[in-house]
């Protein structure tokens, strides 16, 4: 017998939909047998502490790393959402939440920025010193799920309430589903042993404890729609409650919709034969990509400002102006000539004036190609915020 034997769940028969079918029960954390701490396991947990270390430096050191969070955690709701099926891209996202553009926003936005909002509204409870602040835990996650589905296509799921149903995970039934999370009645007992594990003080590394929360919970699948998304905001949550990370910066989901196919059959073989140990790998070869992905983003998005910054001091005419749309443009990369005249109180002659020589740096691009109502967009900012957001034709995130 497998030495990982005790580490396997069991399976319980329940109906769905008139169908009777086997659900999968895991057993608590932490796993037992304990984890094999092999060298090459603890060489990419070395590996992602220095990567996460490097990040939390830089970030440190950017002159508005509000500005930086503010975009990455967009970027972040966009690839999150893009592997739950979802089309909205980072422009589409930005430009619908300055109002750029006009008309009724798509589901797919409107999912996205739900997203934002839940991830925003747990940051700012967690960090919240009166009574209304809470840690991590259960109540937390239902509350930021409510806000992920209270629009949308997923709105009729229940927001904020742990499924009454079951539920499964691919096939178009629950009779030739893939994966058939545990029943209403193991469900709960399953949350509450990953809850009491989640405040377990059991010196576990937080990154390794990171990446078994985020199984465990994929595994019970508490909720009728959004727990891949939720799963994924819980490692960033953990590990700022932790103060592994002062800003929530580490967010796995390009890393993980780039190697969607080694994720999904990792997560089975953890559920089938016990596999931890080559999960945390993945897992932690993830946290040190990202890591390091951010971090080098931060560093182009500095050099980006700085030398544009440069070159409006060296233009010239309209300097001032210039240097003013410049500063809005950093945190609003999609503008039109009404909205900067309002947030930096310039005339409309003026503002024209300055985006138009702002269009000749090449600093903005004008994305309409219309007379009037144009928009332009920060091209150099968002082409690096952009990467890997993209949606292929057809559907398929890039």
């Amino acid at each position: 017998m497998s030495s990982h034997a005790n580490r396997l769940g069991h399976f319980v028969s329940t109906v769905a939909f008139d169908e009777t079918v086997q659900a999968f029960v895991p057993p608590p954390l932490p796993p037992s047998p304990s984890l094999d701490i092999s060298i090459q396991l603890l060489q990419k947990l070395s590996e992602a502490d220095r990567a996460i270390g490097r990040l939390d430096g830089i970030t440190m050191m950017l002159p508005d790393k509000a500005l930086f969070l503010y975009m990455y955690v967009r970027k972040e709701a966009v690839l999150s959402s893009q592997i739950e099926g979802t089309q909205s891209t980072l422009d589409e996202l930005l430009r619908f939440e300055n109002a750029a553009i006009a008309g009724q926003p798509i589901d797919d936005v409107t999912e996205v920025s739900n997203y934002v909002n839940a991830m925003m509204y747990g940051l700012a409870r967690m960090r919240d010193e009166t009574p209304d602040g809470r840690p991590l835990c259960l109540r937390l996650l239902r509350e930021m799920h409510a806000i992920l589905l209270r629009s949308g296509r997923g709105e009729t799921k229940d927001p904020g309430e742990f499924r009454r149903s079951q539920n499964w995970l691919g096939g178009t039934r629950p009779g030739n589903a893939l994966y058939v999370p545990p029943p209403v009645v193991e469900m709960n007992r399953c949350l509450g042993d990953l809850e009491a594990f989640l405040h377990n003080d059991q010196t576990w590394p937080p990154l390794i404890k990171a990446g078994l929360l985020h199984v465990q919970f994929e595994t019970i699948h508490p909720f009728l729609d959004g727990n891949g998304r939720l799963g994924r905001l819980l490692i960033a949550l953990f590990l700022v409650e932790k103060n592994v990370l002062k800003e929530s910066l580490l967010y796995l989901s390009l890393y993980l919709k780039t190697h969607r196919e080694d994720y999904y059959r990792l997560l089975q073989e953890v559920r089938q034969r016990g596999a931890w140990e080559a999960w945390l790998e993945f897992f932690l070869q993830g946290v040190a990509e990202t890591a390091n992905n951010a971090h080098e983003s931060a560093i182009r998005i500095v050099t980006l400002f700085a030398k544009d910054r440069e070159r409006i001091t060296a233009f010239g005419d309209s300097t001032n102006s210039m240097l003013r749309i410049h500063e809005l443009l950093q945190i609003q990369p999609f503008v039109n000539a009404t909205q900067v005249s309002k947030k930096t109180n310039l005339s409309m002659p003026t503002v024209n004036s300055a985006l138009s020589a702002l269009e000749k740096l090449s600093i903005v691009r004008e994305v309409t190609g219309k007379l009037r109502g144009r928009v332009f967009a920060y091209e150099g900012f968002l082409n690096i915020i952009d990467e890997g957001t993209d949606v292929a034709p057809g559907g398929q995130a890039t």
